[in-house]
């Protein structure tokens, strides 16, 4: 009998304890890439950049920009002005406790650099990394752009 009240003493105790324990959970990768597409239509740059991990990788064709200042300036503050109303359709996406991810093609309007040139259209493919850090802030590790060339928008 004391062996039976043993055993479920123990088992009792370690549901509760198992239970107290908090879970990590998975963020929510699509309010993330939703927040971070919102401050790039609203050309937010402070936004965008504070979403950016320090060692943040970002490639575009032949280019590649390594870490937070040179993503920042030129990636986001060099193009930020000359797009408008991008917009993703997300074809794969996977999130665990440290890492999350949204991969698919990506669509968005490109401003003429003078008023005499015509405005255009951009569209491609795109993935966005995103890893927990250890002050468990989501921040944007790696971007990936491969895109077609730009056509005049009609």
């Amino acid at each position: 009998m004391k062996t039976t009240k043993l055993i479920l003493y123990t088992l009792l105790s370690a549901a509760l304890f198992t239970g107290c324990v908090k879970q990590e959970e998975a963020v929510n990768i699509q309010a993330l890439n939703q927040q971070f597409i919102g401050a790039w239509n609203s050309k937010n740059s402070d936004q965008i950049i504070s979403f950016l991990a320090e060692d943040v990788h970002f490639l575009q064709g032949e280019t590649h920009f390594r870490g937070k200042s040179e993503v920042a300036e030129k990636w986001v503050r060099a193009t930020l002005p000359s797009l408008n109303d991008l917009k993703t359709n997300v074809v794969s996406s996977a999130t665990d406790n440290q890492t999350a991810y949204e991969a698919g093609t990506f669509s968005v309007d490109v401003l003429p650099e003078t008023g005499q040139q015509t405005r255009g259209y951009g569209e491609g493919n795109f993935i966005l990394l995103w890893k927990k850090g250890t002050d468990n802030a989501w921040k944007l590790s790696y971007a990936q752009l491969e895109d077609l060339p730009v056509q005049i928008k009609q």
